[in-house]
């Protein structure tokens, strides 16, 4: 049994950052925004006896006179443009669905998929047949929102080697809102492996290789060298201790958890120890604050 004593924590304050108490106004359900009816009513508010009232818990966002509540948990609501991670769940008809976190299935036509060799071609009724040979159910894939129809489902493109099937990897999920907003979504880390941040909330976590190799449809069985598997297993590690805390995701902050968690010589498996947890989360926001 491992004992710890109190006085050996560092103190909660340290998991508060300056720049959060002082700029971020963190509201509960309920709770007045402003009485002035001249600010204009975004997502998370509603307006009752002239007053703006956060509809859920988060952190209220102002833009002009556009006033939104950011949830701090939520799912993901899809945007144009984003890169996201997702699971197959059903093939058919021309298309696959795909679990991206959200309150629908998302949508990947066949159509909008490049097929193998880089062909961009009409797909034929084989070409519908063998879906299943490129992406079957369970499988993990990397892809863009191409728009969000009115029915509310996200409809999908994996149309160029950027994107695709993803190979042998980790994946971890978060909430959204933890994500720092990021174009880049793809990362090499310095430590040997790509990390690939999904707005949608799924960080997956594979070796580093080169994108085409990244991104194929064929599956690939080779065997993983044991420091890289320890690489992985400590990243997920790190974004598990950073979620729990309400730390902000991005390659920055995980390096610094990775990087402090080899400084202090913490095995892989003890990053899942609620007081290593609380340390790491705290050591990274540190290192963010001085960079």
């Amino acid at each position: 049994m491992e004992i710890r004593l109190a006085s050996e924590c560092p103190p909660l304050a340290a998991l508060i950052t300056p720049s959060a108490s002082e700029h971020t106004r963190l509201v509960t359900p309920g709770e007045v925004i402003y009485e002035d009816t001249s600010y204009m009513r975004g997502h998370g508010t509603y307006m009752e006896n002239g007053q703006q009232i956060a509809s859920v818990a988060g952190y209220v966002t102002q833009v002009n006179r556009l006033v939104t509540v950011t949830p701090l948990r939520q799912l993901y609501q899809g945007a144009v443009g984003d890169t996201i991670v997702g699971r197959v769940t059903q093939v058919g008809g021309g298309r696959w669905k795909l679990d991206v976190n959200s309150r629908l299935d998302a949508e990947l036509r066949l159509v909008n998929v490049q097929l193998p060799g880089g062909e961009q071609r009409r797909k034929n009724v084989e070409d519908e047949r063998g879906m299943r040979d490129l992406l079957s159910e369970g499988a993990l894939v990397c892809v863009e929102v191409q728009k969000e129809g009115q029915d509310g489902i996200l409809r999908l493109a994996a149309r160029t080697t950027k994107f695709g099937k993803l190979g042998q990897g980790t994946l971890v999920t978060v909430s959204p809102s933890l994500l720092v907003q990021d174009k880049q979504r793809m990362h090499d880390l310095p430590c040997g492996a790509r990390v690939i941040f999904g707005a949608n909330g799924y960080i997956y976590i594979s070796p580093t290789c080169d994108q085409e190799q990244a991104m194929s449809y064929t599956d690939n069985y080779e065997e993983i060298g044991l420091e890289i598997r320890q690489t992985i297993g400590r990243l997920c590690n790190c974004i598990r201790a950073l979620s729990k805390h309400s730390v902000m995701l991005s390659p920055t902050s995980l390096m610094a958890a990775h990087d402090s968690s080899l400084q202090q010589d913490i095995p892989v498996k003890d990053l899942l120890k609620p007081d290593v947890m609380r340390d790491i989360a705290i050591a990274t926001l540190q290192v963010v604050a001085d960079s």
